[in-house]
This record gives C-alpha cells, structure tokens and sequence, in this order.
C-alpha cells in the first residue's frame, strides 16, 4: 500500500461513509423499482472504481435519490433488463464529454435550474414514498398521487403499523444529528433503520420487507435484445438524461465539497471522466447510474478524510457487508427505507433559500419554481429542458436594457439630441420604437448610436424604418445604422 497509503483518519472516515451509504444504496434501490442488491453493487464500484480514478479526492459516489424518479420511469417503460444498456451508455457519454474537456462547462448552467431540478426530483421523490412508507399501492401518475395524497393522509388504504415505522424513521432523521457527539460516531440513517428493523424483528411486525437474493444473482449483463433498444429514440433521450443529470449532480456536489475542505481542488474534465467509468462499469453489471452524493461526501470531509483512500475503503466495507451477511437486509422494513427517502426529498427542497432568493432575485427564483412545476407536471428530462430554456430567456432579457437619452427639447425649433445606450435587440424594440416614436416629428434628429455594445438585425431595420419615416431630417453617428434623409 505504499502508493495507496492509509491514515488512520481515512479508516475512521471510511466506516462513517460505509454506515451513512449502506441504508441509502438499498432505498435508493428499492424507491427506483429494482432489487437491494443493484443499490449495493453501485455503491461498490462508486468506491472500488470511480474512487481510485483522479478528478475530485474526496466526494463519494454511489446510486443517488437525485435519479430516482428517472430511473423507476425507465424500468416502468424499458424493463428492468435495459437498465444495464442505458447506464452503460450513459457512462459512455460522460467519459466522451470529459475527454472533450467539456466538464468545466457545466458550471455555466444556472443554479436556479439545478435547484428547481433537485426541488422537483425531491417533490415527486415524496409524493411517491409517503405512498411506499404506509405500505399502500402508489398510483401510476404524478396527478393521481397528489389527489391521493388526502386519502393517504386519511388513513385509506393505509397499513398503521407500517406508517408509524416510516414517520417514527422521519423523527429520527430529525431528531439525532441535534445530538451532534453521537451524528458524529454513528450517522442517522443507521440509527433510524436499525431502530426500525430492530423494533421490526423484536415484535414479529406485519410488514413489508426488503427481499434479498444475494449479490451475484441480482447481476444482469446486458443482452443482444437490449443493445438493440439503443436505436429508439426514447430510449436515447433516456441515456442523454441520465448523462446530463447525473454529470451536473456530480459536478455540482464537487464543488461543494471543495467549499468544506482546503485540499485539492477538483479536476472537472477528470472527475466527469471518472464518473463515466463507474456508470460504464454499472451498465456492465445492470446495477442503477451513480452520481457523486453530497450527503456521503459531506459526511466523508467532516468524518476527517484526507485522501481518497477513505472513499475506496466504503466500496470494500460495502462488499463484504453484502458478501458476509446478506440476510441481515432482509429484516428492514420498507417503510424505514421510505422514510429515509421522503427525509432526503424534503432536503432537496431549498425551502430556507426561497424568501431571500424571491427578495433579491425574483426572475430566479421563478426560474428555480418553474423547473420544479414543470417536473412534477410532466417529467425530469422535459422540466430541465424547460428550465434552462427559461433561464436563457431571462438572460437575455436582463442583458438587453436599452436607454433613451433626449436633449434638446427646450429649444424651440433646433435640433433634438437623441442617444441610445445599451443593447438594442427585439426583446426590448418596444420600448425603444416607443420612445423614439414619441418625438415631435416637425424636429430633426441626431442619433447617436455609438452607445449601443451591440444591435441586432431586427432593431437595425426598425431603426432605419424609422428615420425613413420621419418628416424632418435624421442625420445618425454611430455603426449598425446608415444615414437616412429626411423626407
């Protein structure tokens, strides 16, 4: 291990990930519609593989609550034997566009966007879990969870004991980390399962609980069948969302990771290669996509981690848990695992940074708003799609602001002085034919232009038109627009 080396930190830290990641991996699973174990073997290759290669030291990786939503919709439409091809894929694409170097690239989209998306993500995340946490039948579609919702809430279809597992797992979430001596020594989703699986096996409780088969039984390789359903066109939106997603998840949570620590800071391009690799490795196996886990990550920084051995030692701890006790997964309840779920969608809800955020940034927050209706509405991919097609909008209309300056007008019969300032593009010609149309028309003008940084052919051709236009003479300095003669 000399090139490898492990401080006794990284070891303490690694066992802290390890608790923190095992009762997530088999939600994150269970939430998306797939067998415990294929959680598990992405959480083991997010530290056996995209934990050696470079890129960022110490965020870890493994299946996310972040592409659950996508990932259940992909099983419902594709089957669970496609899932391996469109994770592969997806890896694929990753690696390609941290080969182009492109990685730096995502941190040009908006944050409002990636807020709105993990926002929307965790609504739909708990409208369908509150469902799973009382051990009732979830409705097929966002609509009908929603209506369901006071039903749900009502008590219909609702098993008590299993309800009061899941909210009693929600209070515990809560309620630990105030201990914050104790969070540190043992994480809270542990505490919250085990509690729940304890109470579970103690009293013999009629619930559901999650089904094991052993690790090597839940791999499924990818068949010829399945390669082939590479040539739909659903099927490659698919892998493109699960590209995109998962490398803004990721690369978002690297910078944030880099913010709690003062080591190295991240490669972009060789971290989106990294989690490509794992994808592709993921794919290879059938297991669920992997995206770098802020929630892991954070507790691997403050667990005291110094390099990337302790993200690799989760993998191993992760390995030979599933390989040396199986059956222990067996007795936890469901309705823990969706209470551990509806607990990390609330989290994904930036509910504390909405007032400040419509305060002093309104056009974003509806941006942030807008992506989040549009995926509980429609879908993860269309509402993203949405979002950054809103927040272009808004980007160009905040830097198109135009301003007319008009002097001149107190001297009776000369020449108006006329300067615009800004940028004069089509979304803000309104205002600009509006002010200039409001000049007295038996008085030249002078134009000057020289202001504007840049003028588009639309508010070029208007301008012309407009000095053509005029009853007395326009005489115009300044490039985009030539001088047209009164009539």
């Amino acid at each position: 291990m000399r090139g490898f080396p492990v401080s006794r930190a990284d070891f303490t830290a690694s066992l802290v990930v390890f608790l923190v990641a095992l009762p997530l991996c088999v939600g994150v699973a269970v939430a998306s519609g797939v067998p415990a174990e294929l959680g598990l073997i992405t959480g083991i290759v997010g530290g056996l593989v995209a934990g050696v290669l470079p890129g960022s030291s110490l965020q870890v990786s493994g299946p996310a609550a972040g592409l659950t939503v996508l990932v259940y919709e992909a099983v419902q439409l594709y089957g669970i034997g496609a899932l391996g091809v469109l994770v592969l894929a997806a890896g694929v694409v990753q690696v390609a566009l941290g080969v182009l170097r492109l990685g730096r690239w995502f941190r040009a989209v908006s944050v409002s966007v990636v807020q709105g998306m993990l926002a929307g993500i965790g609504l739909v995340l708990v409208a369908g879990q509150l469902y799973v946490l009382a051990d009732a039948t979830a409705p097929g579609s966002m609509g009908e969870k929603l209506t369901g919702l006071p039903g749900l809430l009502l008590g219909t279809g609702v098993t008590g004991t299993a309800a009061a597992l899941g909210v009693g797992t929600v209070v515990v979430l809560v309620v630990w980390p105030k201990w914050r001596r104790a969070a540190r020594i043992v994480p809270a989703p542990l505490v919250a399962v085990g509690l729940a699986a304890g109470v579970t096996a103690l009293f013999g409780l009629p619930v559901r609980r999650v089904e094991v088969s052993g690790l090597l039984d839940a791999v499924r390789l990818p068949g010829p069948g399945d390669w082939a359903r590479l040539l739909e066109a659903g099927v490659i939106g698919t892998v493109l969302a699960f590209a995109l997603i998962a490398s803004a998840e990721s690369l978002f949570s690297a910078a944030a990771v880099d913010r709690l620590h003062a080591g190295k800071r991240t490669d972009y391009d060789k971290e989106l290669i990294a989690q490509g690799t794992g994808n592709a490795v993921c794919g290879a196996l059938g297991a669920l996509p992997m995206t770098a886990v802020i929630v892991r990550s954070s507790a691997n920084v403050n667990a005291g981690a110094r390099t990337k051995a302790s993200r690799v030692l989760h993998g191993v701890w992760l390995l030979v848990f599933v390989t040396a006790l199986p059956s222990a997964l067996g007795v936890i309840p469901v309705a823990a695992l969706a209470g551990v779920l509806v607990h990390a969608g609330c989290k994904l809800v930036p509910v504390r940074a909405l007032g400040p955020l419509w305060r002093e940034h309104r056009g974003e927050a509806l941006v942030l708003g807008a992506t989040a209706g549009t995926i509980v509405a429609t879908n993860l991919f269309e509402g993203v799609i949405a979002g950054l097609l809103l927040a272009v909008a808004k980007t160009a209309w905040d830097t198109s602001h135009v301003h007319v300056e008009v002097t001149g007008v107190e001297q009776a019969g000369g020449t108006l002085r006329v300067r615009v300032v800004g940028n004069a593009t089509f979304l803000r010609l309104p205002k600009l034919l509006d002010a200039l149309e409001a000049l007295p028309r038996e008085r030249s003008v002078e134009l000057d232009l020289s202001g504007l940084r840049h003028t588009d052919h639309a508010s070029a051709a208007a301008l012309e038109t407009w000095a053509g236009a005029r009853a007395a003479g326009v005489r115009v300095r300044g490039a985009g627009v030539g001088v047209v003669p009164g009539g």
